[in-house]
C-alpha cells in the first residue's frame, strides 16, 4: 500500500514538457548546473539562441524534480511582449492564484512561500527586469523555492550563479581523429541523429566521416545550426553540404567580425537557409513571424495570404520540410510554429520588405474576427470547441489585444476584442488578464465610442469576482449613467442584473430579485438569449432562498431553454443552483446529483470558477451526509481553485456564511489535525485528480471509504499497448536489436519506444523498467511514485 505521505507527494507532479527529439551530449553542463543548485538558489542558463538553453533546462529539471517535494513547474515566457504580463502568466501556468484582487507579486508569494520546488523560468531576456524582480521575491520569501532560468543575458539578481552554455564540443579539423571515432564529439552525434531523421538511410561510412566532422566544426556546435543545416541532406551529399556552408560562411560573415563567432556561424546559416527559398518562401516566412506562439493553416491563409505573392499552402509544405517551421500534432488539428530565433530573423525581414504594420493589422483583424464569432456563437452547441480553439489561440489574442491597444485609430477593436473575450476569461480564471486589458483599454481609449458601455460592465463584472467593490460600483454607476445617454436597453438590463447579483450578495435578497426580475423582462422583450439565461439562473438562485418553488421553476426553465439550444455553461450553472435550493429544503442526495452533472459540464468547458463553487457546495453535502473526510478534502480542492482564479467564497456573501458554518463544523467533527491532513490532501490533487474524486468515477474510492489511509490516487496504464511490449521484453534482459527482430520491426524504432518509456515513467535506465514491469505483475505497485 503507498502512504498516505507518497499519495500527497504524487500529486504535485509538476508540469516539463516532454522531449519531442532525443537529447544528446551536455553531461558536464547538466552536472555543473546541479552542483551550483547546492551553493545558490538562483542558476541561470546564459547563451545566443539556438544553443540550446531551454533543453539543457528541462532535462536538468526532469533529472533533479525528484529531489523536491513538490517536484519542478516550467514557466514559458517567451510569447509575453508585455513585462507587466510576466506575473500573470506565471500564476496561470503554475495554477496558482489568490483570494483577493490583491497584486500578482503578493499571490505568487503566498501561494509558493511553503512550497518546495524547482521553478525552470524560459526565455527571460525580452522581460528581465520583471523577472528579475519576480525572482528576487521568491529568494526573500519563499525559502523552499529553487529557480533555473533561461536567458540570452543573466538576471542580475542576489546570489544568482550563471552557467554560459558553450557550443557543444566539435572536432578540430586540423586534427581529425580516425573516422569510427566519429562519435566522441556531441556536436556530430546530434548532426547524425538528425541527419537520420531527415533521410532514414543515411549512414556515416569510411569515406564521408571526415566531411561530417569538418562540417560541425564549421557549424561552430550551435543545435540549432546543426539542425538547420541537417535537413540539407535531402538534397546534398555531407561533402557538398561542408563546401557550401564552408564558402556561405566565410561571405557571411564579412562585415560582421565583431559579432562572437556562435552568433556569426548562426547567423550565417540562417541567412544562408533564407535566401536559399523561393521568394514566395521567403515572404511568408517573413509574414508568419506576426504570430505569437503557434497558428493554424485557416489564420496563416489569411494573414499570410492575402495580397500577392504567396501560396499559403505550398509555403507551409515548403517550410515544414526545410525545418524552418515546426508542425505540431494537436488531435485532429495541425498547428505550425517559428522557433524563437527564426521568428526574430523573421520580423526583421518583414521590416525590410515594409510590410509589418499591414501585417499586424491583418493579424488583429483576423483575430478580432474570430473572438467577434465566437461571442456571436456562444450559447449553442460549440461551448466546449470553442474554449479549447481559444486556449490555443491565446498568445495570437494577446498579440492582437496589445496591437489594437497601441494604435488610436483602432480603439474600438480594441475594446471589441476586449469584451467578445469576457466569457473565455472568466471560464479560464484569468479575471488578473482580464482586468488588466480591461483597464488599459478603457484608459487608453476614446470616451466617445459606444464599445466602452459594455466595456465598463465587464470590467466591473470582474472587479465583483474578485470582491473589489470599491472599483466595481462606481464603474457599474458610470456605465449606466452613458447606456441611459445612449438609449441602450440591452446593455442597461445587464448592468441592472449585475446591481441585482451585489445586493443579493450583499443580503439585500429583496432588490436583487427585484433587479435581476426587471433585467429578464427586458432581455426577453429585446430577443437577448444570453442575458435571458443568466437572469434565469440569477432569478433563480435569489428566489430560492426565500421561496424554494419559484426558485426551482426558473431554474428547471434555465436548464431547459439552454438544453434546447445545445448550451453547456448557463445549464451547468443552473444545476449547481438547484442544487444549492435542494440543500435549503435537506434534500442533500438530490443536491449532490445536480451539482455532480454541473461539475461534468463545468469539465467539458474547463470551467474553473464553476468547478470552485460546484466543489465547495460538494463538501457541504458531504457534511451533510455525515462522510467528514471526504467533506475536508472536498473543501481542499475547492481551495485551491479560488485561490487559481483568484477569486473566494468570502466575495460572495451569501455563499460565504454557509461556506465558513459547514467548514468549522466539519473541523470539529474530525479535529484539527484529522481535518488539516484531509484538507492539504484535497488542496494538492491536480485538478483532473479532483473532479474524478467529487464525481466518484469507477475506480476512485467508495463512498465507504472513510479512512485517512483509503488511496485516492488511481494512476492509469502510462504506457500504450505496443510500450508494454517492449518493456516486457527490456525486463528479460533482451538488447534492442534482438527486440526489434523479435517484433520484426526497425531497431531505430525500438530505441524510439525504449526512449518514450523512459520518459513516461520518468526513469533513466532500462534496470529501472524491469524493476517497474516486476512490480506490475506482482500487483504491488512497484514504484509507482515514477507514474
Amino acid at each position: 500500500m503507498v502512504s498516505a505521505a507518497n499519495a500527497r507527494t504524487r500529486e504535485s507532479a509538476g508540469n516539463l514538457p516532454a522531449d519531442v527529439t532525443s537529447f544528446v551530449g551536455r553531461r558536464h553542463e547538466i552536472t555543473l548546473t546541479k552542483r551550483l543548485f547546492s551553493e545558490s538558489r538562483v542558476v541561470t542558463l546564459t547563451g545566443p539562441g539556438g544553443v540550446g538553453k531551454t533543453r539543457l533546462a528541462i532535462r536538468v529539471a526532469t533529472s533533479m524534480r525528484r529531489s523536491f517535494r513538490d517536484k519542478a513547474w516550467f514557466v514559458e515566457l517567451e510569447n509575453l511582449d508585455d513585462g507587466t504580463l510576466v506575473l500573470d502568466s506565471v500564476i496561470e501556468q503554475l495554477g496558482l492564484g489568490g483570494p483577493s484582487s490583491a497584486a500578482g507579486l503578493e499571490t505568487i508569494v503566498d501561494q509558493l512561500k511553503n512550497r518546495e520546488m524547482l521553478l525552470v523560468l524560459d526565455n527571460c531576456e525580452h522581460v528581465i527586469e520583471d523577472v528579475a524582480l519576480l525572482v528576487d521575491a521568491l529568494m526573500r520569501w519563499c525559502p523552499g523555492v529553487r529557480v533555473l532560468a533561461t536567458s540570452r543575458q543573466s538576471l542580475g539578481v542576489a546570489g544568482e550563479s550563471t552557467v554560459v552554455v558553450p557550443p557543444m564540443q566539435v572536432p578540430d579539423p586540423d586534427h581529425l581523429p580516425p573516422p569510427e571515432a566519429y562519435e566522441q564529439f556531441s556536436s556530430v552525434r546530434l548532426f547524425v541523429d538528425r541527419a537520420k531523421a531527415a533521410v532514414p538511410e543515411f549512414e556515416v561510412t569510411a569515406d564521408n566521416a571526415e566531411a561530417l566532422m569538418r562540417l560541425c566544426h564549421h557549424l561552430d556546435g550551435n543545435p540549432l545550426a546543426i539542425e538547420l543545416a541537417a535537413v540539407r541532406l535531402r538534397s546534398l551529399s555531407l561533402q557538398q553540404l561542408e563546401e557550401r556552408l564552408a564558402e556561405r560562411y566565410d561571405l557571411l560573415t564579412e562585415g560582421r567580425r565583431g559579432a562572437p563567432p556562435r552568433q556569426q556561424t548562426l547567423r550565417a546559416l540562417i541567412d544562408w537557409s533564407y535566401e536559399l527559398l523561393e521568394e514566395r518562401d521567403r515572404r511568408a516566412w517573413a509574414r508568419m513571424s506576426v504570430f505569437s506562439g503557434s497558428f493554424d493553416l485557416t489564420a496563416a491563409e489569411h494573414v499570410v495570404g492575402e495580397g500577392k505573392g504567396v501560396d499559403v499552402l505550398t509555403a507551409v509544405h515548403s517550410l515544414v520540410d526545410k525545418s524552418v517551421l515546426m508542425r505540431e500534432e494537436g488531435g485532429d488539428e495541425v498547428r505550425y510554429r517559428l522557433p524563437h530565433t527564426l521568428r526574430d530573423y523573421g520580423l526583421g525581414k518583414l521590416g525590410q520588405y515594409g510590410e509589418t504594420a499591414l501585417v499586424r493589422h491583418r493579424h488583429c483583424a483576423y483575430f478580432a474576427d474570430l473572438s467577434a464569432r465566437f461571442a456571436a456563437e456562444w450559447i449553442g452547441p460549440d461551448q466546449a470547441s470553442w474554449v479549447k480553439r481559444l486556449r490555443l489561440e491565446q498568445d495570437n489574442l494577446r498579440a492582437a489585444l496589445r496591437h489594437a491597444a497601441e494604435g488610436s485609430e483602432t480603439g474600438g477593436v480594441a475594446l471589441r476584442l476586449v469584451t467578445d473575450l469576457w466569457q473565455y476569461w472568466g471560464i479560464r480564471g484569468l479575471n488578473t488578464e482580464a482586468r488588466h486589458w480591461l483597464d488599459e483599454v478603457l484608459d487608453n481609449t476614446s470616451r466617445d465610442l459606444p464599445e466602452r458601455v459594455k466595456a465598463m460592465r465587464v470590467s466591473a463584472w470582474f472587479a465583483l469576482l474578485q470582491g473589489d467593490l470599491d472599483k466595481a460600483l462606481p464603474t457599474l454607476e458610470r456605465a449606466t449613467v452613458l447606456a441611459t445617454q445612449r438609449g441602450d436597453e440591452v446593455e442597461r438590463a445587464y448592468l441592472a442584473l449585475l446591481h441585482g447579483l451585489v445586493a443579493f450578495f450583499q443580503q439585500d435578497q429583496e432588490r436583487g430579485a427585484e433587479l435581476a426580475g426587471g433585467a429578464l423582462e427586458r432581455f426577453r422583450k429585446h430577443g437577448e438569449l444570453a442575458g435571458e439565461l443568466w437572469s434565469l439562473h440569477a432569478l433563480g438562485l435569489i428566489k430560492g432562498v426565500g421561496d424554494p418553488d419559484e426558485g426551482m421553476r426558473l431554474l428547471a426553465e434555465c436548464v431547459q431553454l439552454s438544453t434546447e439550444h445545445g448550451e453547456l455553461y448557463w445549464r451547468s450553472y443552473a444545476q449547481w443552483a438547484i442544487a444549492q435550493v435542494q440543500m435549503r429544503r435537506d434534500r442533500a442526495d438530490r443536491a449532490e446529483n445536480s451539482v455532480k452533472e454541473a461539475l461534468r459540464l463545468q469539465r467539458q468547458l474547463d470551467n474553473r470558477l464553476g468547478m470552485a463553487f460546484s466543489l465547495d457546495t460538494l463538501a457541504w453535502i458531504a457534511h451533510r451526509q455525515q462522510r467528514f473526510e471526504r467533506a475536508a478534502r472536498l473543501l481542499g480542492t475547492s481551495s485551491a481553485l479560488w485561490d487559481a482564479v483568484r477569486s473566494a467564497p468570502g466575495f460572495w456573501a451569501r455563499i460565504a456564511g454557509d461556506h465558513d458554518e459547514h467548514l468549522m463544523q466539519i473541523r470539529t467533527a474530525l479535529g484539527p489535525e484529522a481535518f488539516d491532513d484531509q484538507y492539504e490532501r484535497g488542496r494538492e490533487m491536480s485538478l483532473t485528480h479532483a473532479v474524478d474524486y467529487a464525481l466518484e468515477l469507477k475506480g476512485g474510492p467508495s463512498k465507504r471509504s472513510t479512512t485517512a489511509e483509503s488511496d485516492d490516487n488511481v494512476h492509469p496504464m502510462p504506457l500504450t499497448r505496443r510500450e508494454r511490449q517492449i518493456a516486457d521484453l527490456v525486463a528479460q534482459g533482451r538488447t534492442n536489436k534482438d527486440i526489434a527482430e523479435n517484433l520484426v520491426i526497425a531497431q531505430r524504432t525500438v530505441e524510439g519506444h525504449v526512449q518514450n518509456i523512459l520518459t513516461k515513467l520518468d526513469f533513466t535506465s532500462r534496470a529501472q523498467i524491469a524493476g517497474w514491469v516486476a512490480g506490475q505483475r506482482s500487483g504491488d505497485g512497484a514504484d509507482t511514485s515514477a507514474l
